[in-house]
């Protein structure tokens, strides 16, 4: 079983909507105490894995400058899954969609999800 799952990802048009999600095991030990970030990157075809959206242990979110006003990050800590609700979406939104839980404390851990595949047709 994957530690990190992806799932959400689809063909929408520009304009539309697409809400991915990240779904954390139960096998992935995350204690009160852990600092962790928690993020969406993506890649497009020839180019560089690119951060998209993150939110750390505390609840603070950031975003790439791609994503800032049509994206947002949040967190259901119950079901350990972590979405992102993408508005607006644009053809240069395609990509592959990618998630990242990374610990610092108490022990470095590092698991990335194998992707979900986003398409924006004009």
């Amino acid at each position: 079983v994957p530690l990190v799952m992806e799932s959400g990802g689809g063909l929408v048009q520009a304009g539309g909507s697409l809400r991915l999600a990240c779904t954390i095991s139960r096998n992935v030990s995350i204690s009160d105490n852990a600092w962790y970030r928690q993020g969406w990157y993506r890649q497009a075809p020839g180019k560089r894995r690119e951060l998209v959206a993150a939110i750390t242990s505390g609840g603070t979110t950031n975003y790439g400058d791609s994503a800032k006003g049509r994206f947002t990050i949040s967190r259901d800590n119950a079901q350990n899954t972590v979405y992102l609700q993408m508005n607006s979406l644009k053809p240069e939104d395609t990509a592959v969609y990618f998630c990242n839980h990374h610990q610092v404390h108490p022990s470095v851990l590092d698991y990335w999800g194998q992707g979900t595949q986003v398409n924006v047709s004009s």
